[in-house]
């Protein structure tokens, strides 16, 4: 039985910062509050252990450690704010690849759906796409990365529907891993007030239609079960 390592580097631009060896020396190095201690935990010269400090700095563009009189023996040395973020930078990196080899790179996606009720009548496409070519949905889609849920919830409304619309509330989270018959899908769904815009389909769907709370169609994956729930919480309320 083999095993995969990968060997990783956090870099700026075409400048070299840090790989897991420098960032093991300033973990020791926050971990010890000392150079010294670090250098010989990591069975290297203060020297060389200095040595590799400056190239980082040098590289990063500032100070990564600061160190307090003391010389070599008795001095405190600690990181610096920018030494926390490139660490901080590089353990979450390496920690969110770790955790995606682990599980075969296979990872929840994540998705946003929007419900927007106007005079008894709930804002519905039409899918243009398989799965569900044809069949009714909530408009949503996938969150990107670096976008906030509730900006999704309102960017893929308008896109699929044209319709401007702001954040009421947040209706529930539904992550049954067979809710989607494409793999685990995990969604936030919203409640949305329309604001402006003009019904026209966009996007995946085939069309957008204004259709009866009196006459709901069947619907694609579980959003038949998202609406009830919304109609029940509606009525309770």
């Amino acid at each position: 039985m083999y095993d995969l390592k990968l060997k990783m580097w956090l870099v700026d631009g075409n400048r070299f910062i840090v790989s897991d060896g420098r960032a093991t020396l300033l973990r020791k190095i926050r971990e010890y509050g000392s150079l010294s201690k670090a250098a010989i935990e990591m069975s290297m010269s203060y020297r060389h252990a200095w040595d590799i400090l400056q190239r980082i700095s040098e590289n990063a563009g500032g100070d990564i450690v600061v160190s307090a009189r003391g010389g070599r023996d008795g001095g405190a040395t600690q990181l610096t704010e920018l030494g926390e973020k490139i660490l901080m930078e590089y353990e979450n990196k390496a920690e969110s690849l770790k955790s995606q080899l682990e599980n075969h790179w296979r990872k929840p996606s994540v998705t946003v759906d929007g419900i927007v009720v106007k005079r008894d009548k709930i804002l519905l496409i039409r899918r243009g796409k398989e799965p569900f070519k044809g069949s009714y949905a909530l408009p949503g889609g996938f969150l990107e990365y670096g976008e906030k849920a509730e900006h999704c919830a309102t960017r893929e409304v308008r896109e699929e529907t044209g319709v401007v619309t702001e954040i009421v509330d947040l209706v529930g989270v539904y992550s049954d891993p067979k809710r989607d018959p494409r793999g685990h899908f995990v969604t936030a769904v919203y409640q949305l007030r329309a604001v402006g815009g003009r019904l026209k389909a966009g996007d995946d769907a085939q069309s957008a239609e204004w259709v009866p709370l009196s006459k709901l169609p069947e619907f694609a994956f579980d959003h038949g079960t998202i609406v009830k729930d919304f109609l029940k919480r509606k009525r309770r309320g």
